[in-house]
């Protein structure tokens, strides 16, 4: 049975733990149309690109739209899962092309910034889908700003946490999880040596590599001074914890294909004692094969600290409503209703993710779920990301950087000089 955690003080912590940015009004955008549409009297068509993950998480939405649609019948909605991996790229695409667009486009918080600049999403601000602004936790609603305007309403915010396996931990002499690097690779080594299993499983993909560089102090970039600081002393310190987890055998050596779902698989059937992972795959692990019916097994605890601090990066989606649509209105009722507290709660509830609605973690379906308790320490180191328009372009470099760390053919010094090349290229005007 699952002991009932209040989350109300989850919120607090959240709100506490972030901090909120804006910007300058642009000139190039035009004001968003006034919301002064009957609910009640609209009608059209929506069609909606989800990118959740279509097995776990896309049938509890589709459920959200069944409820949207008895409640707004003159408006239909039209899902599509689209896969994560090739939202990006496919969105700008139909964008640019002015044909095949979404309406409404469920969107990783990197990409908003992006997006607006390319005039591709309408501003929201005075819009339905802006309701109660203010019951937003801070760092969610800033990752959908641009230029002092609103293009993304915050849908879900998460973080990356260190999961673990308590039995395997238990096995090799520990009874709690590895608060530093140094104690992360004991741990996975002691693992090894007394259970069979992996210590820990990585994940070669640059989100997953920050925990690391902002342990000891290092960034990608310094947004205020316009540097790029990815090659700093600090990010190479950083880098060099991973590099030295693989060549040490603490970490198993990562699979470059298909990285995430060996890394997850090998966690949830007992085959690697420690993850790197976040909130979306609560539902995924508890559901493996030494979870499902020992789920007080599963445990989860903030990454580990470097030298420096725990931290770990800001992550989530936003809805944003493309520009070019011909059912802006029914758009704005789509999303304010998929993003009110009482969806989140339900969200939260059936999937552990975590509500960016501070009114959410109080009402008794989020409640239910424990996930969401546990979740909060994780979320108090969370680190905010620079919410520019080319954020979502830096992962690339890092994490072919990083695979080539992970097959051997590069070190941390000469992997992080290449990537803060590949950052001139993306950033005019930024220096080194």
């Amino acid at each position: 049975m699952r002991r009932g955690i209040s989350v109300a003080a989850a919120a607090a912590a959240l709100a506490l733990a972030v901090s909120a940015c804006g910007g300058e009004d642009t000139p190039n955008q035009s004001a968003a149309p006034a919301n002064s549409a009957d609910a009640a009297a609209v009608s059209g068509e929506v069609t909606w690109w989800d990118t959740s993950d279509a097995t776990n998480e896309g049938p509890v939405f589709q459920e959200l739209i069944k409820d949207f649609q008895a409640k707004y019948p003159k408006i239909k909605v039209n899902y599509v899962n689209v896969p994560f991996a090739d939202a990006q790229n496919k969105f700008k695409t139909a964008a640019q092309s002015g044909s095949g667009a979404p309406d409404v486009l469920r969107t990783d918080v990197g990409w908003v910034a992006e997006f607006a600049s390319l005039g591709y999403l309408a501003p929201l601000d005075g819009t339905a889908a802006l309701d109660k602004p203010e019951d937003f936790l801070p760092s969610p609603a800033s990752s959908g700003k641009y230029q002092g305007k609103t293009y993304g309403i915050p849908q879900v915010t998460d973080t990356l946490g260190l999961l673990y396996n308590k039995e395997l931990l238990k096995k090799a002499g520990h009874d709690a999880p590895p608060k530093t690097f140094e104690e992360l690779k004991s741990v996975a080594q002691d693992v090894k040596s007394k259970t069979g299993a992996e210590g820990l499983a990585l994940n070669v993909d640059a989100y997953f590599l920050l925990p690391f560089i902002y342990g000891e102090g290092g960034d990608l970039l310094d947004v205020g001074t316009k540097k790029i600081t990815v090659a700093s002393p600090q990010a190479v310190a950083g880098v060099k914890v991973v590099e030295d987890l693989i060549k040490s055998g603490a970490a198993a050596k990562p699979a470059i294909q298909d990285s995430y779902i060996n890394a997850e698989t090998a966690f949830k059937e007992g085959k690697a004692a420690m993850i790197f992972n976040g909130p979306w795959s609560n539902t995924d692990n508890l559901g493996g094969k030494v979870f499902k019916d020992k789920p007080d097994n599963f445990g989860i605890a903030p990454v580990p600290s470097g030298s420096v601090k725990a931290g770990a990066p800001t992550g989530g989606h936003d809805y944003t409503v493309y520009a070019g649509s011909k059912n802006l209105e029914a758009s704005y009722q789509f999303v304010k209703f998929m993003d009110s507290a009482e969806s989140q709660a339900k969200i939260a509830g059936k999937l552990g993710l975590l509500p960016t609605r501070q009114s959410a973690y109080s009402l008794p379906e989020a409640q239910g779920n424990e996930m969401i308790g546990r979740w909060k320490e994780p979320m108090a180191a969370a680190v905010e990301r620079p919410w520019i328009p080319e954020a979502g372009q830096l992962f690339q470099p890092l994490v072919e950087g990083y695979q080539k760390l992970a097959t051997g053919d590069t070190t941390s010094d000469a992997m992080l000089q290449d990537v803060a090349k590949a950052y001139q290229g993306l950033l005019k005007g930024w220096s080194l």
